[in-house]
């Protein structure tokens, strides 16, 4: 039986193409901001495009905050794409205006300090060890980003043996910056798996898998 996965549809995100990326790779999606379907799925995708703060305020008016609060609470898996991923960090900064975020994960999106801001196009990363969100994937596969703001520093220290840290996945341009985070039930890319061909089929299937 294909797995149940709610593209989060509250307005700032491609959802189109996450949609036909997830069903190309067997998952049964749908397109919605249905509090019920949102909560009941399998897995929950939150996509993002545009302003942090934009995006906080269509969450929150769409009860998408409390929607991926509550899922995590009951270890219900989530996933965050681009600007879908920047919103669950505490904090984002644009043009000097800090908005909070979900603050899933401490830690702040600024803007990327390189000679070429956005960041636009196919770059390599970086992989955590033991990732299962890049299984199968080589050491020079390249992802697709567009990004001008991204977290530079990773400040979650887990001090509990029973716990297991998050595995934080680097990429670079200009400096070393997050590209995806796995964290028990919530997973998290900054680069578009949906736009990533092969390589992005692969990371979704990966993820469904864990579904």
């Amino acid at each position: 039986m294909s797995k149940k996965v709610v593209v989060f549809d509250y307005g700032f995100g491609n959802v189109r193409s996450a949609e036909r990326a997830l069903a190309h790779v067997g998952a049964d999606v749908e397109i919605t901001r249905d509090f019920d379907r949102a909560m009941n799925a399998d897995g929950l995708l939150v996509p993002g495009v545009g302003a942090f703060a934009a995006c906080m305020s269509g969450l929150r008016a769409a009860r998408g905050d409390w929607i991926v609060d509550r899922r995590l609470s009951g270890g219900r898996p989530v996933m965050g794409i681009c600007v879908g991923m920047q919103v669950l960090f505490a904090r984002g900064v644009e043009h000097g205006v800090e908005t909070d975020g979900l603050d899933e994960w401490p830690g702040t999106v600024e803007p990327l300090k390189a000679p070429v801001v956005p960041h636009m196009g196919w770059n390599t990363v970086a992989p955590a060890e033991g990732s299962a969100l890049f299984a199968g994937l080589d050491a020079d596969t390249r992802y697709y980003f567009v990004h001008s703001y991204a977290v530079r520093d990773w400040s979650l220290e887990v001090t509990s043996e029973a716990i297991k840290p998050p595995l934080v996945t680097w990429a670079e341009h200009g400096e070393p910056f997050v590209a995806a985070v796995e964290n028990g039930p919530l997973w998290a890319t900054q680069f578009h798996p949906e736009k990533s061909g092969d390589a992005g089929s692969q990371l979704l299937t990966n993820w469904i898998e864990t579904l």
